[in-house]
């Protein structure tokens, strides 16, 4: 496995190492001993799956209390990943890095507590698979609206597909109060 640093500090892309042969291929997603030698060291206690069509978005989503350290991979399609650094203090605060996440490219991300999260479908569909930090809690679930200038996530898709909560999401400065402190 490659662990890769992103520019938003505790946001890592994880390349697994892919065995191919005429059966098809074998990888292992998760090691809890290599993600921790590679600064993922917090458990995971839930694992979510969704399913989605082309032009669907997700996001951008976080928790607090509680805020939830997420692990993404994609199982089919292709989707655009986007972590923004929304923790108070963090020297990153309100930038964004993304990767392209595929069952083609076998890439994972991990998205850290108090960052917040989300992702559009570029494939026809995509299956997406996260483990997650904390249990996920209704009540401390926020979002964030998709396209805040204050944020500016150049998303590949000019008119998304989105759920009700997302396309009512507030804007950053309206949910300050459900933000995190910067933990380096």
């Amino acid at each position: 496995m490659r662990f890769v640093a992103t520019d938003l500090p505790g946001v890592i892309v994880v390349e697994p190492v892919v065995h191919r042969d005429a059966r098809g291929f074998f990888l292992e997603a998760y090691h809890a001993p290599r993600f921790r030698d590679n600064g993922i060291a917090l458990p995971f206690v839930q694992d979510n799956h969704s399913y989605s069509r082309r032009g669907t978005l997700r996001g951008l989503h976080g928790q607090q209390p509680k805020p939830q350290g997420k692990l993404v991979r994609v199982i089919e399609g292709e989707i655009w990943d986007v972590a923004v650094d929304v923790r108070v203090g963090s020297p990153c605060f309100g930038q964004h890095t993304a990767a392209v996440l595929s069952a083609e490219n076998f890439r994972l991300i991990y998205v850290p507590p108090g960052v917040i999260h989300g992702f559009c479908v570029l494939s026809e569909v995509a299956q997406v698979e996260y483990k997650c930090t904390e249990v996920y809690d209704p009540k401390a679930d926020f979002a964030v609206r998709w396209n805040d200038p204050e944020l500016a996530v150049p998303w590949p898709i000019a008119e998304p597909v989105l759920s009700e909560k997302d396309a009512r999401a507030p804007l950053l400065r309206d949910v300050r109060d459900r933000l995190v402190p910067f933990v380096s």
